[in-house]
């Protein structure tokens, strides 16, 4: 619910080594934002920046009072950052961005007017984009992957430029690489995920942050995603599943070969495939009490789960 201190829109950029663009940067979001005549902020986050990326935003800030800036003690990912800017974002709507020039300000409006009634968060998407072969094809193979594991039908998960509506960046914990997946954390917490086709620049200063080692940590961090939201709550429906599979698998092998022993027709004694029955058997059972201890410490804390609530009436 809105209150005093309530803004129309709170501008969230996570930056890191980026002190050549920020004066555009800046006078690009007044040009987009001030025509709606609505009041607003920008929050920079300084991820531990090594240049003079703070000194810039120091003196941005002593004059516009409505920049914000937050400045950590050294880099703790882009993740970090977003989660202290939703902390303090008062705004209504929450619009994202990076810092390299490479996201268009101008979206801005488009993307609140996407948002308008039908959506909780709308994820830009660069249908065109301006980046080397060695940043585009990994991250085309790691959408589709994330699509289809996750379930949503939206096509550039990283994009940087998203507006949210206030509940969402109050609600979704986001840490570690995490901020890949807002919008799948938001679809499973019930919230309505939409997408629009946004307008992406070539790097005009600077170099790119992407490395291949973000590429494999993020596919370690969907596991994560998938584990602690469809499944942190039954994880017997994730380890028994499989437990039951391989359990069955073995008994089957077993079971033949075993039927093939008492007609006299194989020996044991020189079958691998026998030893390998058991041994499904064995990680089978191993799966299926895994399943049934998670099941037996969530227990203890069904009682207290908490829920995402989008409407009440009293």
């Amino acid at each position: 619910m809105s209150d005093a201190s309530t803004l129309y829109l709170s501008v969230v950029v996570p930056l890191l080594n980026e002190e050549e663009s920020l004066q555009e940067l800046h006078q690009r979001i007044l040009a987009a934002v001030e025509p709606l005549q609505k009041p607003f902020e920008i929050i920079f986050v300084d991820d531990g920046s090594t240049d003079r990326s703070f000194a810039v935003l120091s003196e941005l800030h002593s004059k516009d009072p409505r920049i914000k800036v937050i400045r950590f003690r050294r880099n703790f990912g882009k993740s970090a950052a977003l989660s202290v800017a939703f902390k303090e974002a008062r705004g209504e709507f929450v619009v994202t961005m990076d810092a390299d020039l490479q996201d268009d300000p101008a979206e801005i409006p488009g993307l609140l007017e996407v948002l308008g009634d039908q959506y909780d968060l709308v994820s830009g998407w660069k249908k065109k984009r301006f980046d080397p072969i060695s940043k585009t094809i990994p991250s085309r193979f790691f959408n589709y992957v994330t699509g289809q594991m996750t379930g949503i039908k939206i096509h550039d998960f990283n994009c940087g430029l998203k507006a949210y509506r206030r509940e969402v960046v109050k609600e979704i914990t986001v840490y570690g690489e995490l901020h890949r997946y807002i919008p799948a954390l938001a679809h499973w917490a019930g919230y309505r995920v939409g997408e629009k086709v946004v307008q992406h620049h070539p790097r005009k200063y600077g170099h790119t942050k992407f490395g291949v080692s973000r590429f494999f940590k993020g596919f370690l961090d969907l596991l994560t995603v998938l584990f602690t939201t469809r499944y942190i709550r039954r994880p017997l429906h994730l380890f028994g599943v499989w437990g039951i599979f391989s359990f069955l698998i073995g008994i089957l092998i077993d079971g033949y070969l075993s039927i093939e022993w008492i007609l006299g027709r194989t020996s044991l004694s020189n079958r691998p495939l026998f030893l390998l029955g058991f041994l499904l058997i064995i990680i089978g059972v191993q799966f299926i009490s895994i399943g049934l201890l998670g099941e037996m410490i969530t227990r203890q804390e069904r009682d207290q789960a908490t829920y995402s609530i989008r409407e009440i009436l009293r």
